[in-house]
């Protein structure tokens, strides 16, 4: 795609994440802020001696916690974008920070699928492709199985054919 002039126009990825992403991310954050508030509540209580000060820090990390739980899956799914040609793997992530990365075909080196256990109970995986960049590798999270199953199948269709050395 070009602009009127001619010049190159990056279009966004096009594929979006499961919507099943935006339960699992609030999950994952619910279990890791918890954990941190209640380890902060806990040195608080537990600790002679703290000034009271302390404890408008530990309500202050409460509250920054609970609305990281409740805004942060929402971003990320606007946000995160996919893409596989014939030509690329294209991505783009984030919640605060944005980061696209697209890395040639012929630059493929392997692609890996992964799938943790809290992943399995929302039926989600993500695969990592690694290339021949020293930007490392790229990866796209919360795949449905199945669509991860054919991304990998794809990519590894399309690298096999792909005449050209991913060094």
């Amino acid at each position: 795609m070009t602009d009127v002039g001619g010049t190159p126009v990056l279009r966004e990825p096009s594929q979006q994440v499961s919507p099943r992403a935006i339960p699992f991310w609030t999950v994952s954050a619910l279990i890791g802020d918890a954990v941190l508030v209640l380890a902060a509540t806990a040195a608080y209580v537990l600790v002679p001696g703290v000034p009271g000060w302390v404890g408008l820090l530990v309500v202050l990390l409460a509250l920054l916690a609970t609305v990281h739980v409740l805004a942060m899956p929402r971003i990320r799914f606007r946000v995160h974008r996919w893409e596989v040609t014939d030509t690329a793997v294209h991505t783009r992530e984030g919640w605060i920070g944005r980061e696209t990365r697209i890395a040639p075909i012929s630059r493929v080196q392997t692609v890996d699928s992964r799938q943790g256990a809290l992943m399995r109970l929302f039926g989600l995986a993500s695969i990592t492709v690694t290339t021949a960049s020293a930007a490392g590798p790229i990866t796209v999270d919360c795949l449905d199985q199945h669509v991860a199953r054919d991304v990998v199948a794809r990519l590894t269709a399309i690298t096999a054919a792909t005449e050209d050395d991913a060094t």
